[in-house]
Formats: structure tokens, C-alpha cells, sequence
């Protein structure tokens, strides 16, 4: 009887012990620990973990290669997650790569993502810390759908207003029903078109006579080109400047002269004043002019009375032969074709 109790408690703890190495190889299968192989740690730090747990499954270029094993806060803008990955994948991981929150689907578990940088880092160790990458979770891509449900529903508003206003606008209704609209329209986009090759040749001409200045060719172009010009445009300033100095030293000159005549008369001095003021001056200057009349009537008629003396009518007759001759070669000369 004894012995009997003893067997049926020794197959109780045999039993137990079974289901508790069971349980613990399912937990341990359910979080991908891989019982059979080695493992080794590595570390991210992100500032939101979005719902990461421990036993969230890892992915490198998606495929699966370990589980999180913790997560762990540091501070209150940090987070460690530590990664146990199959020993396999060593490798294959390196320092530069990028490590990313990412969802098993569209609704599933997070995960982590391994992104392979290649750059030609060297190979990941033991409890390295990897870099990370903001990713959008599913809380801000539902925020940044909502605002953009709220611009839509109020660019429809905007549609349907617009729309509305159309259609309650006679005076555009009255433009779109006009039937010579469209040929308008045409003889518009053909004067358009006309016009715009016109301003093509007018720019084309422009481009030419560019060029022609930029080679020297034609008046502007020598006159930026050619030196000698030039240094000849600087003589003429020059000279220019220079008659413009005489001129004004000219006008000086005059100015300085009138003031002279000015002061003269107003001090009845100089000729000027005895020809403006000097009445005595004026009246034997007329009586000159009346003897120089007289003599000169008295000269013709002394000439006239040589002209008839028998001495010289000869030689007075000469001339005016001459002097006919003379005449009538200049009206044959002009009257030639």
C-alpha cells in the first residue's frame, strides 16, 4: 500500500513537471526565442515606441529573424528596445543600418524593422545600439486623414457654391450661348498666333543687329569696338569743351564790354556817349553827310562832261564795248543748256 502511494506521487511530480516544461517551451516557441539556436542582443532607442510590447517580432529586409525581447523607458523622452536576434543574422546586420516601427499589415501587431543601410559598414556586436527612424503611426496617419476630410468637405462646399453661382449667372449663360463666340474666339487665337510671330521676328532682327554690334559690324558697332573711334569721340569732347570755354570767356568779354559802354554813357564819357547824346555831334554829322551829297553830285557831273570831251569819248566808248561784250558772253553762257 505504501509503495503504491509512493508511485502514484512520484508520477504526480513526473506529470508536473511535464506540463510545466511544456507551458515554458510554448511560451517560449510562442516568442520566437529559437530554443535550439543562439542568439545574440542588440539595442534602439526610439522617442515612441507606438505600442511596441516584448515578443514583437523582428524583420530584416522582411524576413524574420528575432523577437524584442524588452522594452525598457530611460527618461521621459527615451526609450530602449532590446532586440534578440538570431546569431545567423550577425553577418548580415551592420552599424549603419536603420532600425523602424513598422505594423504587421495594415492592422496587425508592431514589429520591428530592420533596413540594410549599404554603405559598406563593418558588422553589428554584442549590445550594439543601432539608429532609428521616425516612422507614422496609425494614431497621426487617422489625425492627418481627418484634417483632410475637413479641407475636403469645405473644397466641396467651395465646388458647390461655385457651381450654384454658375449656374445662377444669366450674363455667363448669355456669353456661352452666343453663337459667333467660337469663331471670335478663333480670329482672336489667329491674331494672337500672328502676332506672336511677328514679336518672334522682331526678336530675331533684335538677336541680328546684337550680334552685328557684338562683331563691330555697322555705325554702333564700330563706335563700341573700334578704340580709335573711340579716342576720336574724346578728341571732339574735347575740342567741344574747349570752344565752349572760348565761348564763354567770348561772352564774359562782351558782358564786361557793354558794361563799359554802359558806364560810359551814364558818365558821359567815350564816343559812344557823344554819338547818343551830344546833339551839337549830330547836327555836324548831318551837315557832312549834306557836302558829301554835293560832292558827290558835282564828281558825276564832271564825269558826264568827260565823257563828251573829244579827248576821252574814245576810250569811255571802249568801255562800254567792252563792257557789252562782256555782258553778252555771260547771257550766252547762262542761256547754254
Amino acid at each position: 500500500m505504501a509503495k503504491r502511494t509512493f508511485n502514484n506521487i512520484k508520477l504526480g511530480i513526473f506529470v508536473l513537471a511535464g506540463l510545466v516544461l511544456l507551458i515554458f517551451a510554448l511560451y517560449m516557441i510562442g516568442r520566437d526565442a529559437n530554443l535550439f539556436g543562439s542568439n545574440f542582443v542588440l539595442k534602439a532607442r526610439f522617442e515612441n515606441v507606438q505600442g511596441l510590447t516584448a515578443g514583437n517580432n523582428i524583420r530584416y529586409a522582411g524576413i524574420q529573424v528575432g523577437t524584442v525581447r524588452r522594452v525598457k523607458i530611460l527618461n521621459d523622452t527615451l526609450i530602449e528596445v532590446t532586440l534578440l536576434i538570431e546569431e545567423r543574422m550577425k553577418p548580415f546586420i551592420h552599424k549603419n543600418d536603420i532600425v523602424s516601427i513598422g505594423t504587421d499589415g495594415l492592422m496587425g501587431n508592431k514589429l520591428i524593422n530592420i533596413v540594410p543601410a549599404k554603405d559598406g559598414s563593418p558588422p553589428v556586436k554584442e549590445d550594439d545600439i543601432l539608429a532609428t527612424k521616425k516612422t507614422v503611426g496609425t494614431e497621426e496617419m487617422m489625425e492627418t486623414l481627418n484634417k483632410t476630410n475637413l479641407n475636403l468637405v469645405l473644397i466641396s462646399e467651395d465646388i458647390k457654391n461655385t457651381i450654384r453661382r454658375i449656374n445662377s449667372s444669366n450674363a455667363l449663360w448669355k456669353i456661352l450661348d452666343e453663337p459667333t463666340l467660337p469663331d471670335n474666339l478663333r480670329t482672336s487665337m489667329a491674331n494672337i498666333q500672328k502676332t506672336t510671330a511677328e514679336a518672334n521676328e522682331v526678336v530675331i532682327g533684335l538677336h541680328s543687329i546684337i550680334n552685328d554690334v557684338k562683331n563691330g559690324k555697322g555705325s554702333l558697332g564700330a563706335i563700341l569696338t573700334d578704340t580709335s573711334i573711340a579716342s576720336n569721340l574724346n578728341d571732339a569732347v574735347a575740342k567741344i569743351q574747349r570752344v565752349g570755354d572760348n565761348a564763354n570767356q567770348l561772352a564774359d568779354e562782351l558782358t564786361n564790354l557793354t558794361r563799359q559802354v554802359k558806364q560810359d554813357v551814364n558818365n558821359g564819357k567815350g564816343t559812344v556817349n557823344a554819338l547818343l547824346k551830344d546833339s551839337s555831334l549830330v547836327i555836324k554829322l548831318n551837315s557832312s553827310l549834306v557836302n558829301i551829297e554835293q560832292g558827290t553830285a558835282g564828281f558825276n557831273q564832271v564825269m558826264e562832261a568827260l565823257k563828251h570831251n573829244f579827248l576821252l569819248r574814245g576810250y569811255f566808248r571802249k568801255l562800254e564795248k567792252e563792257k557789252k561784250k562782256e555782258e553778252a558772253s555771260i547771257n550766252k553762257t547762262v542761256s547754254m543748256p
